[in-house]
């Protein structure tokens, strides 16, 4: 119903920045927020920012301050701008829509992207 496209991720030395991309195609009407989360190897899934259709935001404590998520609307694309990379950030980085989709089966609530690879390295 929402199909999610990520870009941007790359390998990057410690301190530099990138910028990823997600644009949602499908029915993007009913996106509520869009989301940023990421996942190490052995890690569990992490909400790293959010954004609401409101311009509401949020971020995880680890990257506050070095991460700013923004929505262009327009282009049905949010972008998470990451500054002073660690390499404790190395992590896939997925995109998430919440929303409701009534659809032949039920109802969904939320889609994932495939992922991006960010790799900080020291």
């Amino acid at each position: 119903q929402v199909q999610l496209a990520e870009s941007g991720g790359g390998l990057v030395q410690v301190g530099e920045s990138l910028r990823l991309s997600c644009v949602a195609s499908g029915r993007v009407a009913s996106i509520e927020s869009m989301d940023w989360y990421r996942q190490a190897p052995g890690t569990h899934r992490e909400l790293v920012a959010a954004i609401t259709t409101g311009g509401s935001t949020y971020y995880a404590d680890s990257v506050k301050g070095r991460f700013t998520i923004s929505r262009d609307g327009a282009k049905n694309t949010v972008y998470l701008q990451m500054n002073s990379l660690r390499p404790e950030d190395t992590a896939v980085y997925l995109c998430h829509v919440d929303g409701e989709w009534t659809t032949p089966s039920g109802v969904d609530y939320a889609y994932w992207g495939q992922g991006t690879q960010v790799t900080v390295s020291s």
